[in-house]
């Protein structure tokens, strides 16, 4: 079934969106053998986490705005967020996974939440860290995604709202909500 999927979306996107989404289902199964999830579950939502990406605007709004989640307005107002809610969309309604735990890794992988599942953190940092990415500092993101999941998201939300807020960019309450809450973790372990 997962090579289907492979298949499926080598049709929907350019090359360069192609490698990005192999390297990220492929990094989702290192993070989940490391840290106990399914390794299928955790393919398949990396496969298809930018399966909408170059789907036009006006189709990403209207999957955005049919797929049932709450859709902050910082999100509505940046086109580059529809693109994950849209393909949690297409996922649930056209290729029928049900898995909620899939669809909801592939709807945040972009933005976050506080209290995420392990699958939901396993997307959001293979998105942020997979092979062909090479921003500065990278390998210091993939290390820390490798080592602690937590600690991982609390480090790449700060650069991320980092980089938004420099960007003079708005940022998704979940956002913020989820740093405090990955901050707090931090604390709590004594970081």
């Amino acid at each position: 079934m997962a090579d289907d999927y492979k298949a499926l979306i080598k049709g929907m996107m350019g090359k360069k969106r192609f490698i990005h989404s192999c390297n990220v289902a492929d990094m989702c199964v290192r993070l989940a053998e490391i840290f106990g999830e399914d390794r299928e579950k955790a393919y398949i939502a990396g496969i298809l986490h930018d399966c909408r990406k170059e789907a036009d605007a006006d189709t990403q709004k209207r999957e955005m705005m049919s797929a049932g989640y709450y859709i902050d307005p910082a999100e509505l107002a940046s086109k580059s967020t529809w693109h994950g809610i849209a393909a949690a969309y297409y996922v649930r309604h056209e290729l029928g996974i049900e898995d909620r735990d899939i669809c909801d890794a592939i709807r945040y992988h972009t933005v976050a939440h506080a209290a995420m599942t392990k699958l939901e953190k396993i997307v959001y940092l293979a998105d942020l860290v997979s092979a062909e990415r090479d921003y500065p500092d990278v390998e210091k993101y993939r290390a820390y995604a490798l080592k602690d999941l937590d600690d991982g998201m609390y480090r790449a939300l700060k650069w991320s709202i980092g980089n938004l807020s420099a960007d003079d960019k708005k940022i998704p309450v979940c956002t913020v909500e989820a740093f405090n809450y990955y901050m707090d973790k931090r604390k709590k372990k004594g970081d």
